[in-house]
């Protein structure tokens, strides 16, 4: 398979990706009804805790019309494990090339994570149009999105990694922006407590502002 073969995307209506750390599953299914109710239909279930390959493999199951997807891939096996469990996607907070390799054999739609210009290379290689950019906020910011979109105008972002509210209408003015990802949508007061109507609050105020 030549690197141009895999530059499929995740489908998915939303520009606001909730990055979410599940470690309860029993929060997956609600969590994700609540997130669609708010109008999103995305959710990257991050593998940061052991209970993230079966939260994902719930939603997968329970809630259809959501599109769930692995956060946090770092290792190649982690490739069929998500795939496995029903992840449409997958995305990283970095790259390497056994992980890119994994993923263009499983043709799983896949986001890799870059923070520099080197890196936007090597992806671009690979046949990637659409990164992560991680951390955001740190790389630079909205600052580092404009400075990449001269020499890069053909590369879409994702940024992620310090977007709040208060700044992603600044992010997705940015024509090669195409979505932001951000973990303030699911609080963790909130899930713990089962507050699931504040997380569909939430949803939808993060919805009015990409809109806007």
């Amino acid at each position: 398979m030549s690197p141009t073969d895999h530059c499929m995307r995740p489908v998915f209506s939303s520009k606001v990706v909730p990055v979410i750390l599940i470690t309860d599953v029993a929060h997956a299914e609600p969590m994700a009804l609540a997130l669609l109710a708010g109008g999103i239909d995305v959710m990257e279930v991050t593998l940061r805790h052991p209970a993230g390959i079966a939260a994902i493999e719930t939603i997968a199951q329970r809630v259809p019309h959501m599109q769930v997807g692995a956060g946090t891939v770092r290792h190649p096996d982690d490739i069929a494990r998500v795939q496995s469990a029903g992840a449409r996607f997958a995305l990283s907070p970095g790259f390497s090339e056994p992980l890119i390799e994994a993923a263009l054999d499983a043709q799983l739609p896949f986001i890799p994570g870059v923070m520099t210009p080197g890196e936007l290379l090597r992806a671009q290689a690979h046949g990637f149009s659409l990164v992560k950019l991680f951390p955001a906020e740190q790389a630079g910011g909205v600052g580092m999105v404009k400075a990449l979109r001269g020499p890069f105008a053909d590369m879409h972002l994702c940024p992620t990694g310090g977007v709040t509210p208060a700044n992603i209408q600044a992010y997705l003015r940015e024509p090669n922006v195409a979505m932001v990802g951000g973990s303030w949508l699911t609080p963790a007061d909130a899930v713990a407590s089962g507050d699931w109507a504040r997380v569909t609050l939430l949803a939808k105020q993060a919805v009015a502002l990409a809109a806007g």
